[in-house]
């Protein structure tokens, strides 16, 4: 066995955190998954900024359009003071983007599950925007988490851009609503939906010709190796990304290129040619069917705001008090 697979490190005997649970149980399960939140360690999270600037991944780029274009109607929805709350904190350019087009948002709270990535974003919004009380919160927002407290008569706005709701089946996307809807009552949630749209051009945005995608989805097993000392061939497993059409959601896949394994806390896991494992969903919605989604959640939708090509969607939803 080479030095690739790991031969030369001592196998790791502590329990395995929470990537490590997910990862057992998901190569244990059939057919076999990871959730796509196990991406964003450091080097995922950098990875995924790459990917945000090629040139066949429109969602960022056309999403920031739409910011730029429409900042003072999306201000006029969110009103003066906002504590503004992002799930999943990523770049900072968009949020960039909002919080000089808002009234003197109050508070800035990003929460990410990459700690690395989440305070190093904080540290750069500090230093340009002094005045903003900025409190980073490191976990997983489809979980609870314990926020701020909110001052009285202020209230708070959900930032979820990047159509990462995509990444959620449609049951997960309305229970994380649903406690959206609850977190931010009173307030209202500014959130990202990518549309449906000719499979070629989502084919070109999660297949690109420089392979970051690639190394992206990779990435997980990168991760494997030095969380968990997993003994893994990375180079084993090609990236295969498709656009599922009567399921409207790209699929993501590591798909064997050969008779193999992957040992993690002492469990072998045998590969055959082409058994994959599923790493990520992109769910693609028509407006209709995003806002009959977010009425189900218990949100207001308000207006929404496109591109001139109709590929991605800005919603504003109001979230009962």
């Amino acid at each position: 066995m080479s030095a690739a697979l790991g031969a030369q490190r001592a196998p790791r005997t502590a329990e395995p955190g929470d990537f490590g649970r997910a990862l057992l149980a998901g190569l244990a399960a059939n057919p076999r998954s990871v959730p796509p939140k196990y991406f964003y360690d450091a080097a995922g999270s950098a990875l995924f900024d790459r990917i945000c600037a090629l040139p066949e991944y429109y969602p960022t780029r056309t999403e920031i359009g739409i910011l730029r274009e429409r900042g003072a109607d999306i201000a006029a929805c969110v009103g003066a003071g906002a504590h503004i709350i992002e799930f999943g904190a990523g770049s900072v350019v968009k949020i960039r983007l909002l919080l000089d087009a808002l009234y003197a948002p109050a508070a800035f709270v990003p929460i990410d599950i990459s700690g690395e990535h989440l305070h190093a974003a904080a540290r750069s919004l500090r230093r340009d925007y002094p005045q903003l009380a900025i409190t980073p919160v490191v976990g997983d927002f489809t979980a609870p988490l314990a926020l701020p407290a909110l001052p009285a008569g202020a209230r708070r706005v959900g930032f979820f851009p990047g159509s990462s709701i995509g990444n959620f089946t449609p049951c997960e996307a309305q229970h994380f609503l649903r406690q959206a809807a609850h977190l931010l009552r009173g307030g209202g949630m500014l959130i990202g939906a990518d549309l449906v749209k000719d499979p070629a051009i989502l084919h070109a945005a999660y297949n690109d010709a420089q392979g970051v995608t690639a190394a992206f989805n990779r990435n997980l097993l990168e991760r494997a190796r030095r969380e968990l000392d997993a003994e893994v061939d990375t180079a084993g497993f090609d990236h295969y990304a498709f656009y599922n059409v009567p399921q409207q959601r790209v699929e993501m896949h590591l798909v064997s290129r050969h008779r193999q394994h992957i040992t993690v806390a002492g469990q072998r896991f045998e590969f055959a040619p082409g058994s994959a494992i599923h790493t990520e969903n992109s769910y693609k919605y028509t407006l209709d069917g995003f806002r009959a989604l977010a009425v189900a959640a218990g949100f207001r939708p308000g207006p929404v705001w496109c591109d001139a090509n109709a590929w991605f969607s800005l919603h504003w939803l109001e979230a009962p008090g």
